[in-house]
């Protein structure tokens, strides 16, 4: 691993960049709420649908604007980054979990268990992710909560397929059988010598199913049935802005470059640690 760390200082100038934007968006969304005077949920109905500053009319009190409830664009944009960041981290590591196992399982044992899952793989992959999540959640109900055991449920296919041909190719490898001869258990040997293989991979898997996450979250919440309000969310302040889209266009502008940003960020990550481990 420290190889692929090592490796990341060679790579472009413009590929750093894409990471220390990723890097800068979190942070905002960590720690710029701290910083700001506005609160995301205070309403002030005499300054509703104020313009940007660059805008006519517009004041440095809110720097973005704000919305049709007078709640500052800026502050619902930072913490919508923070509701996605969380999202995306959530879904990508209980999906890796599940997946993983899942897969290091059947890779590993092969005969009836690799069977079974296989056929859950295929079971989940005849799934469509956004119509499962609709019904669940609608039957559920909308909260931060449900999304996240949704997706993470949903998005660990990707995981298990690639845990699960890596595993089928190490379970003969020469280091396996030599720690299966040195007295080592099944679990041991998946732990310490399979697992460790993965794990480039793996991470990999889990900067797309964390773009995906935010993106599947954004798409519910713009639909109503994601992140329930008044906690911001950038798909929720998209629709909520749409319905004055032609008297302040930047209502839907704002979230829609923010979303866009931290999608495109977390993609090109992985993009990164992609191209840094084929150098290894």
């Amino acid at each position: 691993m420290h190889k692929l760390f090592n490796s990341l200082p060679r790579l472009s100038l413009r590929r750093h960049g894409v990471a220390i934007l990723l890097c800068l968006l979190v942070a905002a969304g960590l720690f710029g709420p701290l910083l700001l005077n506005a609160d995301p949920y205070t309403q002030d109905l005499l300054a509703r649908l104020q313009e940007p500053v660059w805008g006519e009319g517009g004041s440095w009190t809110h720097v973005l604007g704000t919305d049709h409830l007078g709640r500052d664009v800026l502050a619902r944009a930072l913490y919508g980054v923070r509701v996605s960041a969380l999202i995306g981290v959530s879904v990508a590591l209980m999906g890796g979990i599940i997946g993983t196992v899942l897969g290091v399982s059947a890779g590993y044992f092969g005969g009836i268990t690799d069977r079974v899952i296989s056929f859950l793989i295929t079971a989940r992959l005849s799934l469509p992710i956004i119509l499962v999540a609709l019904a669940v959640v609608s039957l559920f109900g909308a909260s931060l909560t449900i999304v996240v055991l949704v997706l993470g449920g949903l998005l660990w296919e990707r995981y298990a397929l690639v845990a699960r041909t890596m595993a089928m190719s190490l379970r003969n490898a020469d280091f396996v059988v030599a720690a299966r001869l040195q007295g080592c258990s099944h679990w041991q040997i998946m732990w310490h010598e399979v697992m460790p293989n993965l794990f480039g991979n793996l991470v990999i898997i889990g900067t797309m199913d964390a773009a995906m996450a935010v993106t599947l979250e954004a798409s519910l919440s713009f639909l109503g049935l994601g992140v329930p309000p008044p906690l911001p969310s950038l798909g929720l302040m998209i629709a909520e802005g749409k319905e004055n889209i032609l008297f302040q266009p930047s209502l839907v502008v704002i979230p829609s470059v923010v979303l866009f940003l931290l999608v495109l960020c977390v993609n090109q990550t992985g993009d990164i640690i992609r191209r840094a481990q084929r150098k290894e």
